[in-house]
């Protein structure tokens, strides 16, 4: 069986976007954490990267496993207790690029769903204590790893490119689930939004803030870095700005009419049963 690829644009875009900022020590080397800043802000960057030497071998490529999990709500949670007592709380910015979960006896075995969840957890609570989240998708955002890394930003956004993906899983374990084939799936996504793996039909669901064109997503240029960190602050901004902690402006798409009637219809039954 072929190993599958390993990514850098994790990490590449972690070292692009935070300088010479020192990393946190005594976490796990598949996670990448360091204070900088943020249109003259304090910023926690944080990204999940490959580590060929995890002692977890379903989490060697970049994906979210025990470790990340765990590890991801400790740095997520430490800025939020030492901001506790700040009135202006640092933004957290979730630099994405994870293939998956980390699938394995073991992960299931010692509660992998607990770890994913305390990640998930962290965010949300980060993002309701009044930390402007961000997340950006600079490669893969695929299935738990998502969730547990990034999905909880107060926003959104990507890199326009065919390298980015987001799924709830990869193609080929979608076809199995599905019972068809990986070219029947694919002529599905042409017309099916959600079934699609593209940046495009993902940003047409209004899930996206923004998409960024960049001209090298694998090794950034000096203009690319300048282009996302202007947009990063665009993005703060406009987080500051709005008095919601909650993600409602995810539900503008074209494609979320149903959404938005079924949200509407529910808020209708609990206002009549005195809810």
């Amino acid at each position: 069986m072929s190993q599958p690829s390993i990514s850098q644009r994790g990490r590449d875009w972690f070292h692009a976007l935070c300088g010479s900022a020192p990393l946190q020590q005594g976490l796990p080397p598949s996670l990448l954490v360091a204070d900088g800043e943020l249109a003259g802000q304090p910023a926690r960057y944080i990204a999940v990267v490959a580590d060929p030497h995890n002692p977890f071998e379903r989490a060697r490529h970049g994906e979210v496993g025990l470790l990340e999990g765990w590890a991801l709500a400790a740095a997520i949670d430490a800025a939020v207790q030492a901001d506790q007592q700040q009135t202006d709380k640092r933004a957290i910015v979730a630099i994405i690029d994870v293939p998956s979960q980390a699938y394995g006896r073991r992960e299931e075995a010692y509660g992998i769903h607990q770890a994913l969840a305390a990640a998930a957890a962290a965010y949300a609570g980060a993002r309701l204590a009044g930390h402007p989240v961000i997340g950006l998708i600079v490669g893969k955002a695929m299935s738990g790893a998502f969730l547990a890394h990034g999905y909880q930003a107060n926003r959104l956004l990507a890199l326009d490119d065919a390298g980015v993906m987001v799924h709830a899983m990869g193609k080929q374990a979608a076809a199995r689930i599905t019972l068809r084939s990986v070219d029947e799936l694919e002529t599905l996504a042409a017309s099916i939004a959600p079934m699609a793996y593209d940046i495009a039909s993902y940003a047409s669901l209004g899930l996206l803030w923004r998409l960024l064109e960049t001209e090298q997503p694998d090794q950034p240029t000096p203009a690319d870095v300048q282009q996302v960190r202007t947009v990063l602050a665009e993005a703060l901004h406009d987080i500051q700005a709005d008095p919601q902690r909650d993600l409602r402006q995810r539900l503008h798409g074209e494609h979320r009419q149903a959404t938005r009637r079924v949200r509407a219809l529910l808020q209708g039954q609990w206002s009549e049963s005195g809810g």
